[in-house]
């Protein structure tokens, strides 16, 4: 009798140590991800920290679809849709590291464009200003295969070295790096792009392509991160950032 009532009193003790011990791990394991310093720009259910670019609202055409940002095409307003627009972020940043992911309809296009300056009636468009991560179908946009203008390029200035693009209506995952002037983009997990920002040679890039009569583009070393309405459907989710 005495050594059963030993063995209980140390399940017991076992039992009532076992709740606390996982209390610990966790609050460890949170306050890893925080040291990690990444932030959501997408909470996966409101636009929190959007605009539809040159309004302080988010345009109808966008809305979230299972804890995504969609774009669903409809009437258009020139090469874009009715009641859309560029998604632009509230926030501005300077040296980051963004990842995000993203997908489209068939024979869709569109973009995610950095250092866009956030003032319409001096740049008409997000793209005056920021340059752009190419997004699109793969196999039947009428960019797929015009070069400086395929998936994943930096568009119209320079080529990925190859194009791990995924088709239509697949996730593709993006991250978009710039620290302090050295720009890397990836697609899949493939290092497809890296340049300098700022020096001679990104000035010629610009010189030699269809932003050349855009003063101001590519020149800021700070400003908003913007998905392009190109008047065709994309979804992008997961979108994350940390300031370098």
């Amino acid at each position: 009798m005495k050594y059963i009532m030993i063995a209980l009193v140390i399940i017991i003790v076992l039992a009532a140590c076992q709740p606390g011990q996982q209390k610990t791990d966790t609050s460890s394991t949170t306050q890893s991800a925080a040291d990690s310093g990444w932030v959501s720009l997408f909470d996966g259910s409101t636009f929190k920290g959007w605009h539809t670019y040159g309004k302080t609202t988010v345009g109808s055409a966008w809305n979230i679809d299972s804890a995504s940002i969609h774009l669903q095409p409809g009437a258009k307003n020139g090469y874009q849709t009715q009641g859309g627009g560029d998604l632009t972020t509230d926030s501005a940043f300077s040296n980051f590291d963004l990842k995000l992911k993203w997908k489209v309809g068939k024979k869709a296009n569109s973009g995610i464009m950095f250092y866009v300056q956030d003032n319409a009636v001096k740049y008409k468009e997000t793209w005056f200003t920021g340059p752009e991560m190419q997004v699109l179908d793969i196999d039947s946009n009428e960019d797929a295969h015009s070069p400086k203008h395929m998936v994943g390029d930096l568009y119209d200035l320079i080529a990925g070295s190859s194009h791990p693009g995924n088709p239509w209506n697949v996730w593709n995952d993006v991250e978009i790096k710039s620290d302090h002037g050295k720009l890397d983009l990836f697609l899949n997990g493939v290092n497809i792009i890296s340049t300098t920002l700022w020096d001679d040679k990104w000035k010629q890039l610009i010189a030699g392509s269809k932003f050349k009569n855009m003063p101001g583009f590519g020149t800021f070393t700070s400003g908003h991160i913007a998905l392009q309405d190109h008047g065709e459907e994309v979804w992008y989710k997961d979108i994350m950032i940390k300031k370098l």
